[in-house]
């Protein structure tokens, strides 16, 4: 009876204590949610002077102008409406902040949590040690949670961590195929993996390359029998079909078409060519050990072991968690832009795949488990170690600039309040000053400049020459105030430039193909805006 007894809690004390250090790690993700991303630390993104603004950019502008979109200006939900939305019903319950928009991200980062514990609790074999594999998901829990890569990108307000989150749902909900009692409740399922997939293009296109992964699971759940395989896909993608030329047909129907191509244009300025093939993939490989020192390596190592042990394969998660990263970091290379924030869609998955590596392990051999502990310590400790020194050691050069910034554009009230600036849509989230895209858009920056007529412009360190000869046509450009910010030497330094109309060469309304917002925006009396 005291074997049966150590039998059966010892693994639940494990694994309570396990989840408890997991919710610590991850309760240090909503402290100092203002701050920078941290200063002079290994990834250098560019992501985190634009893209909590650009991709949020519909749900700022509507509470704070009443419109989602500036025809001509760089509208990024056009082709991507999901990260948008959800941001848009949280605003409207907070207002529009930074610190609304990072928290947002930080619970749906505790949802991948929830998500990846239940996910590698799914069987991998019929006679699998039902206890085990909650021992080693709680473990997962605790590594993604302590993660120093993780905890950087799963701060910032961008759309990998929903990417991330509904690659987890489709996967569990592909699985969930196999246990369905009836065609129909098959059928359900299938729809469901449909309606996921579509989400997940909408919050970012790149996810096609998620859909081998996908595919498996839903393959393997139909038992690999031809029928029932091509039942469930005629029911996944044409729910897929449906919902996703619906929304491109609206998008044609209401002018929309410029705005979805932009996007993918404006991100066609890299990509692999023969003569950069074998450097562009060593580089995506080698630039995977952004994810973790540790946890990169050993995850590499469990696919070995996997070619070892081709029974492995066999298990649906351990073969779809590898299909997911390999299928991600094939885009990677293809793009051949390889920016850290993109490894965080790899990140969760090799994580995942360590620790169910690690199972098959510990199944292979009673002893493994002793060995393995010590494993998980040292990479705890190291990487925790690190996230805790983030935590603790918080700047907020950017948020300053911003505030100071808004504290000049309102000390001129006669004055335009509308911000040019790369920056910009950032600014409009930290301060609620309206603001356009000084490089991005579907009309030239002169014909922008005419129809939105800014008062200010906020460069980085210096004024690039075709902003200035476009600047200089309209306005007489004066240096107000500069401000230390962040790190990165070619953007380290936000200058605020007054732009002062010159004698005869007021820039003229055009017509971008919508009526235009006059320029004194009213703000909505029920908007509280946190900051």
């Amino acid at each position: 009876m005291t074997q049966s007894f150590a039998r059966v809690r010892v693994p639940h004390v494990i694994v309570a204590l396990l989840l408890a250090l997991g919710a610590v790690a991850f309760a240090l993700h909503f402290l100092h949610l203002r701050a920078d991303f941290p200063n002079h630390s290994p990834w250098n993104d560019w992501a985190k002077y634009t893209d909590e603004g650009w991709y949020g950019d519909a749900a700022i502008r509507y509470y704070l102008r009443g419109t989602w979109r500036l025809p001509g200006d760089f509208n990024p939900a056009v082709a991507l409406p999901v990260w948008p939305l959800v941001e848009a019903v949280l605003f409207r319950f907070t207002g529009v902040g930074i610190l609304a928009a990072r928290a947002l991200t930080v619970c749906v980062f505790g949802c991948v949590l929830c998500s990846s514990f239940f996910f590698l609790r799914l069987r991998a074999e019929r006679r699998d040690d039902r206890s085990m594999r909650t021992v080693f998901a709680a473990a997962a829990v605790l590594v993604l949670a302590a993660s120093p890569f993780i905890y950087v990108f799963t701060r910032m307000a961008i759309l990998e961590p929903l990417l991330v989150l509904m690659m987890l749902l489709s996967l569990q909900a592909a699985y969930a195929t196999r246990l369905a009692q009836s065609a129909w409740q098959r059928a359900a399922y299938a729809a469901g993996v449909g309606l996921l997939i579509s989400l997940m293009i909408g919050t970012k296109t790149t996810a096609v390359f998620l859909l081998p992964a996908i595919a498996y699971m839903l393959a393997d759940s139909a038992g690999w029998r031809l029928r029932r395989m091509l039942r469930t896909a005629a029911i996944t993608g044409g729910v897929v079909a449906v919902l996703c030329g619906s929304y491109f047909l609206v998008l044609v129907h209401r002018g929309y078409l410029g705005d979805f191509r932009y996007l993918f244009t404006a991100n066609a300025y890299t990509g692999i060519t023969r003569s950069t093939f074998f450097k562009t993939v060593g580089e995506t490989l080698t630039d995977g050990m952004w994810t973790g020192s540790l946890t990169y390596p050993l995850a590499g190592l469990m696919l070995v072991l996997a070619c070892v042990r081709p029974r492995v394969w066999r298990d649906p998660v351990f073969t779809s968690l590898a299909l997911w990263a390999a299928g991600y970091m094939t885009f990677m290379a293809y793009h051949a832009n390889m920016q850290p924030r993109y490894y965080l869609v790899v990140a969760v998955p090799l994580v995942l795949l360590l620790l169910r590596g690690a199972l098959h392990v510990a199944e292979w051999n009673p002893v493994a488990p002793l060995a393995l502990a010590p494993l998980l310590l040292l990479v705890v400790g190291l990487e925790g170690h690190q996230t805790l020194n983030f935590a603790r050691h918080p700047e907020y050069t950017y948020q300053v600039a911003a505030v100071r910034i808004e504290r000049i554009v309102e000390a001129e009230p006669a004055h335009s309040h509308t911000v040019l600036s790369i920056s910009g849509s950032n600014l409009s989230l930290m301060t609620g000053l309206p603001s356009i895209c000084d490089d991005f858009g579907t009309m030239d920056l002169e014909d922008r400049i005419a129809a939105y007529r800014p008062g200010w412009f906020v460069s980085w360190n210096y004024v690039e020459d075709d902003k200035m000869a476009a600047l200089s046509r309209f306005y007489t450009l004066t240096r107000v105030a500069e401000f230390p910010a962040m790190d990165d030497p070619d953007r380290n330094l936000m200058i605020v430039y007054r732009l002062d109309a010159k004698e005869g060469m007021k820039p003229k309304r055009k017509r971008p193909g919508a009526r235009l917002l006059p320029m004194a925006f009213t703000y909505p009396q029920n908007s509280v805006t946190i900051r």
